[in-house]
Formats: structure tokens, C-alpha cells, sequence
């Protein structure tokens, strides 16, 4: 679409100018001077050198600024980064991970009370929408359970989208699976959690987000939501539209995430 009068234009003009000229430096500067709302400086000062590794990394091998850009709204570098923290902890694995009581067909952790499932990227949730669109029409996790995942297989109760899984689903653990089951039910009971590189993988993306304001937009969206609209056969525009947050989501998901770890 053309504009429309002159000033418009030029604002056109200055934008196109600004955007082209954007080099991943820039990016950098940006994501340094970035904010969380509501968390410890030490969890924010954590995720911006873990994401600035990532600027610097996309830099030396020339990564086109656009790419850079795309990942970073997407959630792509977030589920990147997220990935690497964990993979990291993997490597000497804490008790929660050695004595996880988790197993195929256990399934109380994808009881979504709410109906939530937790907050994912916008790559996250076209991944599982793609995983889950086959399944369009099949019976679905509710049929177990009526908050349950949709992605899940109501007669095994394992997971049908597993490679697609989001963080939230690959971050969970738990070491008493009867803790789990209560909790399902609306208990409190201790045993279960997140492994920490789902916090960083949290507040990497809420500093994407304010790194690239006026640039692009970063949005976050329901997991349950996501799964239910393939499920029902929704095209995945569609879908994700409906599926999307508010903004204020991700700023709560990154405080409830901090006050998880201090527990």
C-alpha cells in the first residue's frame, strides 16, 4: 500500500531507512539497555549476557540482521538459548533429574489446571500447532481428562506432539509422581518444578521483546489454546490469533518463574 500524503511518506522513507540500516551491533546495544519488569537484577543481567553470547556469535558468522531479527521475535532464540542452558545442566544433572519420577503414560503434569498449559513463543506454538493439525477431528486428551493437553493420547495418555513439545513441557520434572496426581487434583504438594534454563529461556525472550520495540513485535501465546484450535481443525493463523497473549503475560510468567526458583 502506497502512502497515502506526504508526511507519510517521509515516515515510510525514515523507517525503511532505520530498519536498513540496523546492524546486529545495534541489536546489542538495544538488548543491554533492555528491562524486565518485576525480577532480580542478577536473573535479568544473566539472561542479557547469555542473549548478547548469542548477538555475538550471529555477528561473527555474518548472520543477516533481518534472520537476527526473526529469531528473536519469533522466540526462535529464546527456545535456542533455552535449549543450550539446558543442555548444559544436563551435563551434570541435579537430583531433581537423576530421581525424576517421570514416566510415559503418567501424564498429571499435563492436567492444565486453567486451562493455560503455560506460556510459549509464537515459534513454539506454530511448531505444536503443526505437530497437533493431523490430529484434527481424533479424540484428544480432554477425552481423558477435561483440562488435560489436547495434544495428549487420551488411551496411552503420552504425548502426541513430543519433538514439538514446547520449554514448559521439556523444562518440567518431578520426583514423586503422587505429588504430581494431587497437584493435578488442585493440591500443593512439593516434589515437582522447572529446571532453571526454563527462566532464562523466559527472560531472554521478554528482553527480545523489549529490545525490539518499534522493530518488531514480540508475542507469547497459550499452549492449551494452541494445541485445542488444531485439534478442532483451525488453520494456523487462525489458530495462533486466538491463542495469543496480552502482553502483560510474559512480564508474569517471568515473576512467577523467579519467585519459583526462590522456593
Amino acid at each position: 500500500m502506497k502512502p497515502t500524503t506526504a508526511r507519510a511518506a517521509r515516515r515510510l522513507a525514515q523507517k525503511s531507512d532505520k530498519s536498513g540500516a540496523l546492524t546486529v551491533a545495534d541489536l546489542a546495544a538495544r538488548v543491554a539497555k533492555a528491562k524486565v519488569k518485576g525480577i532480580d537484577k542478577a536473573v535479568e543481567t544473566r539472561g542479557k549476557r547469555i542473549l548478547t553470547s548469542f548477538l555475538q556469535t550471529a555477528q561473527n558468522y555474518g548472520m543477516p540482521t533481518k534472520d537476527v531479527v526473526a529469531e528473536m521475535a519469533s522466540g526462535q532464540a529464546a527456545w535456542r538459548l533455552g535449549h543450550a542452558v539446558r543442555d548444559e545442566i544436563m551435563k551434570s544433572p541435579p537430583e531433581a533429574v537423576t530421581d525424576a519420577a517421570c514416566a510415559q503414560g503418567c501424564a498429571f503434569c499435563c492436567i492444565l489446571s486453567g486451562g493455560e498449559g503455560g506460556v510459549i513463543t509464537g515459534f513454539e506454538a506454530a511448531q505444536l500447532h503443526k505437530a497437533v493439525d493431523p490430529l484434527a477431528g481424533q479424540p484428544d486428551g480432554r477425552d481423558w481428562h477435561p483440562e488435560a493437553c489436547p495434544a495428549l493420547d487420551p488411551e496411552t495418555r503420552s504425548c502426541r506432539a513430543y519433538d514439538a513439545r514446547p520449554m514448559i513441557c521439556r523444562s518440567f520434572l518431578s520426583m514423586d509422581a503422587a505429588a504430581c496426581e494431587s497437584n493435578a487434583a488442585g493440591g500443593a504438594e512439593q516434589g515437582a518444578g522447572l529446571l532453571g534454563s526454563h527462566l532464562d529461556y523466559l527472560v531472554i525472550h521478554a528482553l527480545c521483546r523489549q529490545a525490539l520495540k518499534g522493530i518488531a513485535q514480540v508475542h507469547t501465546y497459550s499452549m492449551a489454546a494452541t494445541a485445542a484450535s488444531a485439534v478442532a481443525g483451525d488453520d494456523a493463523q487462525v489458530g495462533l490469533t486466538q491463542a495469543r497473549h496480552k502482553p502483560s503475560a510474559l512480564d508474569t510468567a517471568c515473576r512467577d518463574a523467579v519467585k519459583a526458583a526462590q522456593a
